[in-house]
């Protein structure tokens, strides 16, 4: 009895052992199977992609940045070879000891230790390659961490002798390469830096926008200055791409796709001639060391020389000093280097010629003289009298019953009796003051300043030009609304008077006051400003040839508008009249003759051929003024301009010379143009003997 009920207890307990095993075997091929179905079927789609981008690797293939040059050929900028040292882990040998002794031989090339540095998760995650403080082992222990058949920059930038004896020792220094990366270079360096740039790293702003069209944000660059960065979009092509199989070891294996090839960038011809931008250069540093050397202190540190044909809009010369030298930028941009630039009082990265506004004194006449002819406020001939200071009732509004103010010519004893041309010839300010502002019973009323700022702008004063250069500045032409709003002031009597004479709240840039004697060299037609001569694609075939732009003929396109008596438009425009233009120009022929203002600079010059221009001197104090406790009542410190062109009869080039703090236009910056004007018609001899066959 005792012996059955024990074999029915053992029987019944191995019946719940084996349901149990049974259950779970249930329970468990249960759960694999929902595993699979979820794995399979529910993710099956997503795991499939995954496995496929792990076996796909797209390969971004660099293409070559466009070259640069100026209108005769001259390489400005270009891509040169950079020697990259890599090592690809995979590819090392099997023996430890071999690979040591590899490294040992590389570091004594290459100058770079075997070990150095401790490996962590933080230092891993802030590594870069060639921009590090690790030795070969270690790169090479993140490379292989990473991926192991990727060749690995250790160093970067070697010497090309270097680059040779590695590559003739890579059969014996398996896993061992050179790798040839493309790199800017600028020939020309500082002498053309301002209006080329340097480039940079894709910002973290743009990497979005870069990425669509392709780039790699950790090994492309972008313009960061000059044509550069203007014309970056022409200049940087179109990267190809491999779409290829690789195994789990990261070792590829085959395209999946058929590959597309780069594109290079656009080739692009600039109006620039290199050897005229040497003569301005040069010019504009040797009058500013004459100038300091004279003064026995550093009065002058900066300035700005443009040059453009102002029949067709091409600058031939654009100078701004100081400047930088951007092939220091050629692989990198050094942290230390910029901040030294940047920290600099005297701006080098600051490009003066287009983006400084500065008060343009008495180069601006000329558009109050223009304005003052057209809209008839005296006859041509009418003869003003300057006795070299005249007092004005300083009013701000009609009731104001006014403060007396002095108002001086730069000639202290005055110029007696002035027409318009001689007021250009002698640039006398009281025949300005007089006729803008109006001047007791000799003249009733005056331009004023409404209308004064219409003929400014018809000369493309208050206005970007579009020059294909970035950071533009537009000046100012103030008139009663800009003062209201901006400085919460009614207009002044004195206000009109001194803008005039392109003094007070008038601000221009030399490229502004360069195109306003242009236009009227041009006799009337404004050609906007280039610097692309062309554009040609990689296989040299031209793409966009320059085409010149003409913005606004003012004899012409009535740009002009018209004011009733209260200052109020009346909806109507006008056109300058010709023979406006004429006389001015008639006038800035007297100022290089015998008795103009700029007369003995340009005297020698002026018996090969007969120039054209207006001295400026315009009164300042800006912030380092204020510093060196230069602005003294009656003394202000003063800006040299000068602006001309040749020949008179029939323009071929326009110049302009802008000197910080330069005093005189007539001694300091009237100099600079005669050298450049000089260079130009030289080098245009040498050129055409040389198309000739003849002996320069």
């Amino acid at each position: 009895m005792n012996t059955n009920s024990t074999q029915n207890k053992r029987s019944h307990f191995d019946r719940i052992r084996i349901g149990s095993f049974y259950l779970l075997l249930i329970i468990v091929f249960t759960f694999y199977i929902l595993r699979l179905f979820n794995l399979q079927v529910i993710n099956g789609n997503d795991y499939l992609i995954r496995a496929d981008e792990n076996r796909r690797r797209e390969v971004n293939i660099q293409t070559q940045r466009g070259i640069i040059f100026d209108r005769n050929g001259i390489v400005l900028a270009r891509n040169i070879a950079s020697y990259n040292v890599t090592i690809t882990p995979a590819l090392l040998p099997g023996d430890e000891s071999a690979v040591q002794e590899i490294y040992r031989k590389l570091s004594q090339l290459i100058h770079l230790p075997v070990n150095s540095g401790q490996i962590n998760d933080q230092t891993v995650r802030l590594y870069k390659p060639c921009e590090s403080n690790f030795g070969i082992t270690q790169i090479v222990y993140i490379a292989d961490t990473n991926a192991p058949y990727n060749p690995e920059p250790i160093k970067c930038n070697i010497d090309e002798n270097i680059a040779r004896i590695i590559q003739e020792n890579s059969a014996d220094w398996p896993g061992v390469s050179i790798q040839v990366i493309p790199i800017r270079d600028y020939p020309t360096g500082v002498l053309t830096a301002d209006v080329i740039g340097f480039l940079g790293p894709i910002p973290a702003a743009q990497i979005d926008k870069y990425q669509q069209l392709g780039f790699d944000q950790n090994r492309d660059k972008i313009g960061y200055a000059g044509v550069e960065a203007s014309l970056n979009d022409l200049l940087m092509g179109k990267n190809g791409k491999r779409v290829i199989e690789r195994d789990v070891a990261g070792q590829d294996i085959r395209d999946l796709e058929t590959p597309i090839d780069p594109v290079a960038g656009n080739n692009i011809y600039l109006t620039i001639d290199t050897r005229l931008q040497k003569i301005a250069q040069e010019a504009l540093i040797s009058s500013i060391n004459e100038l300091n050397r004279v003064a026995g202190t550093v009065k002058s540190t900066s300035g700005a020389v443009i040059a453009i044909n102002p029949k067709t809009g091409e600058i031939l010369a654009l100078v701004s000093y100081p400047s930088y030298e951007n092939n220091r930028m050629a692989r990198l941009i050094p942290a230390y280097y910029y901040q030294q630039l940047s920290q600099d009082p005297n701006r080098p990265l600051f490009n003066r010629a287009i983006s400084g506004e500065f008060p343009p004194g008495s180069v601006f006449k000329l558009s109050t003289g223009i304005g003052v002819m057209n809209e008839r406020v005296v006859a041509p001939e009418f003869q003003i009298k300057d006795p070299g200071k005249i007092t004005v009732n300083q009013k701000f509004s009609v009731n104001d019953p006014g403060t007396p103010r002095d108002y001086v010519c730069w000639e202290a004893t005055g110029h007696g009796l002035v027409d318009f041309i001689h007021s250009i010839a002698w640039s006398c300010d009281v025949y300005y003051y007089k006729v803008s502002g109006g001047y007791q019973d000799e003249v009733p009323q005056g331009l004023g300043i409404v209308r004064l700022a219409q003929y400014a702008r018809a000369l493309g004063y208050g206005q970007i030009s579009g020059i294909e250069l970035p950071g533009e500045a537009s000046g100012l032409v103030p008139d009663p609304d800009w003062k209201r709003i901006y400085l919460g002031e009614t207009w002044a009597t004195g206000d009109t008077y001194i803008a005039s004479m392109g003094q007070g709240f008038v601000l221009a840039t030399p490229l502004q006051v360069l195109m306003a004697f242009a236009t009227l060299a041009n006799d009337g037609k404004y050609i906007k400003p280039t610097i692309i001569k062309q554009v040609s694609d990689s296989t040299g075939k031209v793409i966009r040839p320059n085409q010149p732009v003409l913005v606004r003929d003012i004899t012409k396109d009535k740009v002009i508008e018209t004011f009733d008596a209260n200052q109020f438009a009346t909806g109507t425009k006008k056109i300058v009249e010709s023979w406006v233009i004429a006389l001015a120009k008639q006038g800035m022929r007297m100022v290089v003759e015998p008795g103009g203002t700029a007369s003995k600079e340009f005297e020698g010059f002026d018996q090969k051929i007969q120039s054209a221009g207006k001295t400026g001197t315009a009164e300042y104090c800006d912030n380092l003024a204020q510093a060196k406790n230069l602005c003294r009542p009656g003394n202000w410190p003063a800006h040299a301009w000068y602006a001309g062109y040749a020949p008179y009869n029939d323009p071929e080039i326009a110049v302009v010379a802008f000197v910080y703090s330069g005093n005189e236009g007539s001694t300091i910056s009237a100099p600079i143009v005669q050298k450049v004007l000089e260079g130009y018609f030289d080098l245009k001899s040498i050129d055409s003997s040389a198309n000739t066959g003849g002996t320069p």
